[in-house]
């Protein structure tokens, strides 16, 4: 009997572990480190783009359940996959991963199938991707018959930022049946648990019917099931998007998958579900830090990882990573240093994943570093700060074709519009007119305006603001097809 199957990717992140490439806006989900696709694009593909065994199993679109403020990315980047007919779940509070599951599994369960869920964090690194799939099928199979499976990573080393599994008995071929979670262990702990064999990190990976979750969180933890399906019975379509009630769901508990339901299937070594763990040995890695990422890229003859325009002269050992200026780095070692256009992190290998404070430093003190690259993207393109100083702000806009941006007024500044590239048309006050290429615009103070890309090719405007405030919130909108406006 063929397995319908659909991918439920979680993505949340804060974007704190890989600053200042990795923002609060942009976390690294959305990024690529390998210079194609992102790592959200190569999780969603892991499965939409596999053809499984023949005949077997039917991929579904895929599910997606990210926060407000990512909506925009994930959309756009299933886009740049042909993924349209995705769904878009969105969080309007982070409540950790058994209510992100929940809410994925009841909008799964309201189709004719009972599709098999791959659940799957979307900013995983996963080197050998047949290899995940043959043990996916596995999975599938498993799951298929009523088992609730998660991956555990074939540990190479004693580490001690994952937790861990314990595999018990043999199922079938490759799968053990799930003998316990295990905290993160002290170093000594981690050693022996890599010394018996019988441990594996934590993926967080979980394959599983949606009715198989929907009975065990019902079973386990119902108050999360019932704040769940209050919240997704009161939400509403918003365009690529679904909106839970917020109020409704902000009472919900925060729980893990782990504890709300696995921890507690362990335990049951007679209960109506047996849960299953497929041990996996494919290159995977979270990312989790700057040489977390060093270990996943080439490495030259002094163990160095450079990437974008770098120059490294008797230095070993180190991450060196550019991205708009030229970097060189002479006689250093163990050293990770991260250019972008607005910060540099230069830090000691051991120190790597003492990133957080400097994200929690630039929250104490009030600045947008840790939130905003330079480059900031928006549903209609993006903009990218040039320069700024007392009373004025210049800014890059990349307006794509058939995009428009909001109508809307400033009440403290003005603005000055070049087209660079394209043709843009304008519409300010009562008027509307095309400008192209080095042709320029005034829009005054408190006057509506609307600017879009009527044409074929990306829109380059320069923006030069002008005025006592020059704030992203001096914005009124009046009409915006991406349902910006505030009720």
């Amino acid at each position: 009997m063929q397995i319908s199957v659909r991918a439920v990717v979680l993505s949340g992140g804060s974007g704190t572990r890989l600053w200042p490439f990795s923002r609060e806006a942009y976390p690294k989900q959305f990024l690529s480190f390998t210079g194609g696709r992102t790592l959200f694009q190569d999780t969603v593909a892991r499965v939409v783009e596999w053809s499984g065994e023949s005949g077997s199993f039917e991929i579904l679109p895929p599910l997606v359940v990210c926060n407000e403020l990512h909506r925009f990315l994930a959309a756009e980047q299933l886009r740049q996959m042909g993924l349209e007919a995705g769904t878009i779940l969105l969080e309007p509070t982070g409540r950790n991963t058994a209510p992100a599951l929940t809410l994925a599994a009841l909008r799964a369960g309201e189709e004719e199938v009972d599709p098999v869920l791959v659940v799957l964090p979307s900013d995983h690194y996963v080197e050998d991707v047949p290899g995940f799939q043959a043990r996916l099928s596995d999975a599938l199979k498993l799951a298929g018959e009523g088992h609730v499976v998660t991956f555990g990573i074939v540990p190479d080393k004693p580490e001690t930022g994952f937790g861990y599994i314990r595999r018990g008995l043999g199922i079938g071929q490759n799968a053990f049946a799930l003998g316990g979670f295990t905290e993160k262990p002290d170093a000594l702990t981690a050693a022996e648990y890599l010394a018996t064999g019988q441990y594996l990190w934590n993926s967080g990976i979980f394959v599983l019917r949606a009715s198989t979750w929907l009975e065990e969180i019902g079973r386990h933890r119902p108050d999360i099931l019932r704040a769940c399906q209050d919240a997704y019975g009161a939400s509403k379509r918003d365009g690529d998007f679904i909106r839970l009630d917020k109020a409704i769901f902000s009472r919900c508990p925060s729980d893990s998958i782990d504890y709300a339901v696995m921890e507690k299937l362990t335990a049951e070594a007679n209960g109506p579900v047996r849960a299953a763990v497929l041990p996996l040995d494919v290159g995977w890695s979270d990312l989790g830090s700057w040489p977390a990422l060093g270990a996943v890229r080439d490495q030259d003859e002094e163990g160095n990882v450079t990437i974008g325009d770098v120059f490294a002269k008797e230095t070993r050992n180190s991450l060196l990573y550019s991205q708009k200026r030229f970097l060189a780095a002479i006689g250093v070692s163990d050293l990770v240093v991260i250019e972008t256009t607005d910060a540099v992190l230069v830090a000691h290998k051991d120190y790597a994943q003492d990133v957080k404070a400097i994200t929690d430093y630039l929250k104490q003190t009030a600045r947008s570093e840790h939130v905003y690259h330079a480059k900031v993207h928006r549903p209609w393109g993006d903009y990218e700060s040039i320069d700024n100083g007392a009373r004025y702000q210049v800014k890059r806009l990349t307006i794509k074709p058939g995009a428009t941006l909001s109508l809307q007024m400033h009440h403290h500044r003005a603005e000055h519009w070049v087209v660079v590239k394209g043709t843009a048309r304008v519409t300010r006050g009562e008027d509307s007119f095309l400008l192209t290429e080095n042709e320029s615009t005034y829009i005054p103070l408190g006057v509506t305006h609307r600017l879009e890309n009527p044409g074929a090719i990306p829109l380059e405007i320069i923006e030069v603001q002008s005025g006592s405030y020059l704030g992203e919130d001096d914005i009124v909108r009046f009409e915006d097809k991406y349902h910006r406006i505030e009720s």
